[in-house]
C-alpha cells in the first residue's frame, strides 16, 4: 500500500468560489444590471409627470361670400383665446354722449360750481329758477304809413243848401305841379244821404260812384299845370247835416271842413 496515493480532500466553501473565476464574473454582471435597473427606475421617477404636447392649432373657418378662405386672416379676425388668471377683454359699446344742461348764472365766488334751483329742476334758457316766465320785451310796433302827398289838392265847401235836409257842396281841386295830373276825390256823406248827381264845372266828366256810404269821383281829364277845376255833388236827406265827415283827394284830406 506504500505504492498506491492518498486521495486529497477538496475545498469547500469560500476556497471553492475562489477557485472558479467564471462564478465570479457571472455574480459581477448580475449587480451591475441590477445596478442599471434601479438607476433607470429612479430617473424615470424624478422626470416630469406628463410631457408638454404642441397647442392645439386654431380653428379655421370659411367666410360667406368669400372666393377661398386664408386660414392666417380668419385665424386673426377670431377672439384670442382666454388665459386662465387673466382678465378678459372688454367689450363694451362705444360711450355715449350725454348733451350738458347749463345752469343759467355764473359760478359762485369761490369757484365751486352753483347750487341747483329748489327741486333740483333746472329752468329752461328764458325762464328765471322761481318757475314764473320770464317777461319778453315786445317790439315796438310799426310806425304808422306816411301820408301819401300828391301835387293836386282839394278845399271843400258848401254852395247851397235848403233847411238842412239837402245842399250842395263844392271840392275845389288845385294841381301845384308843372304837368297835368289825374285825381281822385272820396267824401263820406252824412248817414242815411242819397246822392242825386254831381258834375264837373268847365272841364270833361268823370266817373262817380257810390258804395258803402262812400262818394268816389275819378277825373276824366288830367287837370293842367297850376289849373284849377271844380267839383260839385248834390246830397239830400242828410238828416239835418250838410257837411260830409270826411274828404281826400288822393288820399291827402280836404282843407275846409
Amino acid at each position: 500500500m506504500s505504492g498506491m496515493r492518498r486521495a486529497q480532500p477538496r475545498a469547500h466553501g469560500a476556497g471553492a468560489l475562489a477557485s472558479s473565476p467564471w462564478v465570479v464574473v457571472a455574480t459581477g454582471v448580475l449587480v451591475m444590471v441590477v445596478l442599471l435597473i434601479v438607476a433607470l427606475a429612479s430617473y424615470r421617477s424624478r422626470g416630469p409627470a406628463f410631457e408638454a404636447r404642441p397647442a392645439d392649432p386654431l380653428p379655421t373657418y370659411s367666410l360667406p361670400g368669400s372666393g377661398a378662405t386664408n386660414p392666417a386672416r380668419v385665424a386673426a379676425n377670431l377672439p384670442e383665446p382666454v388665459v386662465p388668471g387673466l382678465t378678459p377683454r372688454r367689450t363694451d359699446p362705444p360711450p355715449v354722449e350725454v348733451p350738458v344742461v347749463v345752469v343759467p348764472g355764473g359760478p359762485s365766488a369761490d369757484g365751486g360750481v352753483p347750487e341747483p334751483p329748489a327741486g333740483g329742476v333746472v329752468p329752461p334758457p328764458g325762464e328765471p329758477a322761481g318757475g314764473q316766465p320770464r317777461p319778453t320785451t315786445q317790439p315796438p310796433p310799426p310806425p304808422p304809413p306816411a301820408t301819401p302827398s300828391s301835387p293836386v289838392s282839394g278845399r271843400f265847401s258848401v254852395r247851397d243848401s235848403w233847411n238842412n235836409e239837402a245842399f250842395i257842396g263844392e271840392v275845389l281841386l288845385y294841381n301845384r305841379d308843372r304837368v297835368s295830373r289825374p285825381w281822385t276825390v272820396r267824401l263820406v256823406p252824412p248817414p242815411g244821404s242819397r246822392l242825386v248827381t254831381s258834375w264837373v264845372e268847365g272841364a270833361p266828366q268823370g266817373t262817380p260812384r257810390m258804395s258803402g256810404g262812400v262818394f268816389t269821383y275819378t277825373s276824366g281829364v288830367n287837370v293842367g299845370p297850376g289849373a284849377s277845376v271844380p267839383l260839385r255833388f248834390h246830397f239830400e236827406n242828410t238828416g239835418g247835416s250838410i257837411r260830409p265827415s270826411r274828404c281826400t283827394v288822393d288820399g291827402v284830406p280836404c282843407s275846409g271842413l
